[in-house]
C-alpha cells in the first residue's frame, strides 16, 4: 500500500535580493515526501537544502510556488500554526532549566494539562533514553545527550513532521555515529516523517529511506541510499557521493537499450543506457573503486602502472595511471590481513563487472 505524502513543494522559488544581486536559493523545485519517511535533503553549502526546510518550516515565505502539508498549502500560515517543530544545529536549550523542564516547556506553553505533560516528558525522556537525568541542567550533560533533549523536545508536542537542520555537526565523530543510529531508531518507534539536512554522505545513507541531492537550488536527483550511491545520474551525484572514478569514453552503437562505450586503451563495452543522457561523440563512466580489481592477465578492461599504494587496515587502495594520463583508484578489501602482491611501479590490468559502469548524464 503506497504512503500518503506528507509534505509537497511545487515549484518552490526562493529569491533573496533584486536585480544584479538578486540570488535563486531555490529554483523551481518541485518534491513529495511520504509519511513516515526518513527523508534527506542532501548537498554542499549554499545549494539551497536549508532553504527549503525553512520554507516547510514556515520561517521563510517561497518568491514563487506552494508549500503543501498533507495536501493543503500552507504558505499563508506562521511556523507556529503549522504541525511542524525544528531541531536546529544549536540545541537552544534554556540553560537554567531542568531537562525535564525544557521538554515540558512547549506543552505549558501549549495550555497541555500538568499530568498529561508530565507522562509526555516520561515518554519522551524514554524514548531518547535519558530517563534518570530529567532534573540535570544542560550544563551538566554531555553533547549527545543535549541532542537526545533538543529531539525530545521537539518531538513532545506529536508533530507530524520533525524537520533537522544539520543537528549532528557540532558533535565528535564517534558521538555522530552513535546519534545517527538512536535518530533513525527513534523515527520508525515514532513514525514521525523526519526531513534530515546534511552535508555528509555518510549520514545521508545510513539513515535515510530516499536522499535528494541538491546544487545551486535543484534537486538531481532522488532515490534510495542505494539508487542513489549505485546508480548516479549525473557527473555532480556520482562525484559528491562517496568516492568515484570518472572515465571519459567515446560513444558508440546502440542496441537494445544498451550504449557501446570505448574505454582509455582501446576496450569495448556496452551498457544499459540511461534516461536523459544526452548523446554525442563523448560521455562519462563512473566506476566505484570497490567494483573493481587488479590482474595481471590479459583478461582486463583497463591497463596502467601502480604509482601509490595506501593501507587502510581493512582495505588497501592502489592508484593507477591510465593510457589517457588520469589516475584510477582501485580499493581492495584486506581479507587476507595483508595487501595484495602488487608493488609500485607495476604493470597491471583493471577489471570490473559491466554494471559497475554507470553512464552519466552529463
Amino acid at each position: 500500500m503506497a504512503r500518503q505524502v506528507a509534505v509537497e513543494a511545487k515549484g518552490a522559488t526562493k529569491i533573496f535580493g533584486t536585480g544584479e544581486e538578486a540570488v535563486h536559493a531555490l529554483d523551481n523545485v518541485s518534491v513529495a515526501i511520504r509519511e513516515n519517511e526518513f527523508f534527506t535533503l542532501l548537498g554542499p553549502s549554499g545549494c539551497g537544502k536549508t532553504t527549503l526546510l525553512r520554507l516547510i518550516a514556515g520561517f521563510e515565505l517561497p518568491s514563487a510556488g506552494d508549500i503543501l502539508l498533507a495536501g493543503e498549502s500552507v504558505v499563508h500560515l506562521p511556523p507556529y500554526q503549522r504541525p511542524v517543530n525544528t531541531v536546529f544545529q544549536s540545541y537552544a536549550l534554556f540553560p537554567h532549566m531542568t531537562v525535564a523542564q525544557n521538554i515540558a516547556f512547549g506543552l505549558e506553553m501549549r495550555g497541555i494539562s500538568k499530568a498529561e505533560t508530565a507522562a509526555r516528558v516520561e515518554e519522551m525522556l524514554a524514548l531518547v533514553r535519558l530517563g534518570k537525568l530529567g532534573g540535570r541542567k544542560p550544563s551538566q550533560l554531555s553533547g549527545g545527550q543535549q541532542q537526545r533533549v533538543a529531539l525530545a523536545r521537539a518531538l513532545a508536542n506529536h508533530p507530524k513532521l520533525l524537520l533537522l537542520d544539520e543537528p549532528l555537526s557540532a558533535l565528535d565523530l564517534k558521538l555522530r555515529k552513535e546519534m545517527q543510529i538512536e535518530l533513525k531508531r527513534i523515527q520508525l518507534d515514532t513514525g514521525i516523517t523526519f526531513i534530515f539536512v546534511t552535508h555528509d554522505q555518510e549520514e545521508a545513507l545510513t539513515m535515510s529511506d530516499r536522499i535528494a541531492v541538491m546544487s545551486h537550488g535543484k534537486i538531481l536527483q532522488i532515490g534510495t541510499p542505494t539508487e542513489i550511491y549505485e546508480h548516479p545520474t549525473s557527473r555532480f551525484v556520482a562525484d559528491f557521493i562517496g568516492e568515484t572514478n570518472l572515465i571519459d569514453v567515446a560513444l558508440g552503437a546502440r542496441s537494445n537499450g544498451q550504449m557501446g562505450l570505448k574505454l582509455p586503451g582501446g576496450r569495448e563495452i556496452a551498457v544499459p543506457l540511461p534516461q536523459g543522457v544526452a548523446l554525442g561523440d563523448k560521455g562519462t563512466v563512473a566506476i566505484r573503486p570497490e567494483r573493481t580489481s587488479l590482474t595481471r592477465d590479459a583478461d582486463r578492461q583497463l591497463a596502467g602502472k601502480i604509482e601509490n599504494i595506501v593501507y587502510f587496515g581493512t582495505d588497501t587502495s592502489y592508484f593507477v595511471t591510465l593510457a589517457d594520463g588520469k589516475t584510477f583508484h582501485v580499493r581492495v578489501q584486506n581479507r587476507e590481513g595483508a595487501r595484495m602482491g602488487f608493488d609500485k611501479g607495476e604493470e597491471v590490468g583493471i577489471r570490473f563487472a559491466t554494471d559497475a559502469a554507470q553512464l552519466l548524464r552529463d
